[in-house]
């Protein structure tokens, strides 16, 4: 069978892939999620000083335009944009993928079949069945078309999300897929899978269970593992388990911050 090169493997030198840059020299990449569809806000957004940040196609606010936007202006900015495409489906990848994103972020996955159905839709022939016919991609990469068309496969990160309870059953096998870059938790729909509530307290022994059997199975294939965190202190207790987090989104952030100074205000 043949082994083609991964982001793990990857020969190639690209400065403007700067997670994928972050994750090879092991420096703990952070990123957040963005659901709002705006250009400016997405340059804001990169300009905090984010490795990465995840266009959420799945839950955000953003429609194709938006998300294309999107993809230029945090690529702009030197950061890496990832877009969570709310399928598996060939079609639906191919168009996040046409954007330039660095990166696809693949929700609720459950078995080694969806992860290996993922990686055949990301990947160009002959690894793949993506199909190639728009000049947007290389763009964001800043490599022309052909210098593209040959390091696509190796460079962009394919990851998918465990998030439920079947996923964290076949976890190893999942890991084990090749093309599959970096195992994500999404810890909350993981809590209603495992525990039926959300938020979990983080002690709940079948939780924390499944978050370590997650990040060890990811080690063990040699892939990289992420989660999502509520905030910094929450990232710095993930170094050591995790070479990746996102920390929260852009809408809760915002939420949070006028709560919190409101609060200050009303309280004196």
């Amino acid at each position: 069978m043949t082994t083609f090169p991964t982001a793990h493997t990857t020969t190639v030198s690209n400065p403007r892939l700067r997670l994928l840059n972050k994750l090879k020299a092991g420096e703990f990449p952070l990123a957040t999620f963005m659901a709002i569809p705006s250009v400016r806000h997405a340059q804001i957004v990169s300009l905090t000083g984010l490795d990465a940040v995840i266009v959420d196609c799945e839950h955000g606010n953003i429609g194709d335009d938006a998300m294309h936007n999107s993809v230029a202006a945090i690529a702009a900015q030197g950061v890496s944009p990832i877009i969570r495409v709310r399928g598996t489906t060939g079609d639906i990848l191919k168009r996040a993928l046409d954007t330039g994103a660095h990166g696809v972020m693949i929700p609720q996955i459950n078995t080694a079949a969806e992860a290996e159905q993922v990686v055949r839709y990301s990947k160009f022939p002959p690894q793949g069945l993506r199909g190639q016919g728009s000049a947007f991609p290389s763009i964001a990469h800043g490599l022309t078309t052909p210098e593209y068309m040959l390091s696509a496969n190796q460079t962009l990160l394919t990851i998918v999300q465990i998030e439920t309870k079947a996923g964290v059953e076949n976890v190893e096998e999942i890991c084990a897929v090749d093309g599959v870059d970096l195992v994500f938790i999404g810890p909350n729909d993981l809590a209603q899978s495992l525990l039926g509530y959300v938020p979990a307290r983080g002690d709940e022994p079948e939780f924390v269970a499944a978050i370590d059997k997650i990040a060890k199975a990811a080690k063990a294939a040699g892939k990289w593992s992420g989660r999502l965190v509520n905030n910094g202190a929450l990232a710095n207790k993930a170094k050591g388990t995790f070479d990746f987090v996102a920390i929260t989104g852009d809408t809760k952030a915002i939420s949070l911050w006028y709560q919190q100074e409101i609060e200050v205000v009303r309280s004196s």
